[in-house]
C-alpha cells in the first residue's frame, strides 16, 4: 500500500495489483523464475544469504522485486541470523517490511529453535554439544537484551526444559539462585546448564557472572543438583565457565 511516500519499497500490499500485459511484465518476475531454477538445480545451500532471503520473501510478496528489501535487511542488521533474531518492533523500521513480512520472519527463527530443541531432546547433551551450541547461538546470539536462560537436564542429561529465568537490559538480566534451585527441584532435574547472552557482542564471563554462578552451584549443591556448565553467548562466540575453569 501507497502511503504517499517516496521510499524505496512499496511492499506488504493489502490491495490487489492487475496483472501487466507480457511484453510489459517487470523483470522481476524473470529474476524469481531463473532464481527458483538455480536452487532447484544447485541446492538451497549454494546460494548466498540475501538470494535465500528473497526466496523466502517471494512467499510474503508475491508481487514485488523484494531483492533491494532482503539487502536492505542483511545491511541494517549484519546478517541472516541477526535478521530473523531482530524484534518485530525493529523488523519494522526497514521500509518495505509491513507487519505480515516482520511476522513471517519471525516464524523461521522460531522453526529453528523448535528444531534445535527436538535435536537436543533426543540425545545427552553433553554427549552433543554441537548441536547444543548450535541452538543456544540460533536463540540469543542476537538478542538485543539480556536473558538468562536454564537447560534443566535429567539424570541421562537429556533435556527436561529450556526455560528463560531472567531478562532484563543490554547488560544486565536479574537471576535469582534460590529461583533456579526452586525450578530444578519442582522438574525433578538432575543437572543444570546455565545459558546468558552479552548483546555487547563479546562473551567474556564479568566478574557478575562469575559470582552470580557460583551462587547458583552453592544454591543448587544442596539438592544434588550439579551444574555442568554456564554458557556465555555473543555475537562474536561462545564462552563455556567449564572451559575457562571457573566451574
Amino acid at each position: 500500500m501507497h502511503d504517499g511516500s517516496t521510499g524505496l519499497f512499496q511492499l506488504d500490499q493489502a490491495q490487489p495489483v492487475c496483472a501487466p500485459a507480457d511484453d510489459a511484465a517487470p523483470h522481476h518476475l524473470g529474476h524469481r523464475d531463473r532464481l527458483r531454477l538455480r536452487a532447484r538445480r544447485g541446492g538451497l545451500e549454494g546460494l548466498p544469504d540475501y538470494e535465500l532471503l528473497e526466496l523466502f520473501l517471494y512467499r510474503s510478496i508475491p508481487r514485488a522485486d523484494v531483492k533491494p528489501l532482503a539487502k536492505a535487511l542483511l545491511a541494517r542488521f549484519g546478517g541472516l541470523s541477526a535478521v530473523l533474531s531482530a524484534p518485530l518492533g525493529d523488523l519494522r523500521t526497514v521500509p518495505g517490511v509491513g507487519e505480515q513480512v516482520a511476522l513471517d520472519l519471525k516464524l523461521m527463527q522460531e522453526a529453528a529453535l523448535r528444531m534445535g530443541r527436538e535435536t537436543l531432546a533426543k540425545r545427552p547433551l553433553i554427549s552433543s554439544w554441537s548441536a547444543l551450541m548450535a541452538y543456544v547461538r540460533t536463540a540469543l546470539a542476537h538478542e538485543p537484551r539480556e536473558q538468562f536462560r536454564v537447560l534443566f537436564l535429567d539424570k541421562r542429561n537429556q533435556l527436561i526444559a529450556d526455560e528463560q529465568l531472567g531478562a532484563g537490559t543490554v547488560d544486565h538480566a536479574p537471576v535469582y539462585p534460590r529461583e533456579v534451585a526452586r525450578r530444578a527441584l519442582e522438574l525433578s532435574a538432575s543437572a543444570l546448564i546455565l545459558v546468558h547472552n552479552h548483546p555487547s557482542g563479546d562473551p567474556t564471563p564479568s566478574s557478575a557472572d562469575i559470582d552470580m554462578t557460583r551462587q547458583i552451584v552453592q544454591a543448587t549443591r544442596a539438592l544434588n543438583v550439579a551444574v555442568h556448565d554456564h554458557l556465555v553467548v555473543g555475537r562474536d562466540g561462545t564462552a563455556s565457565f567449564k572451559a575457562l575453569g571457573l566451574i
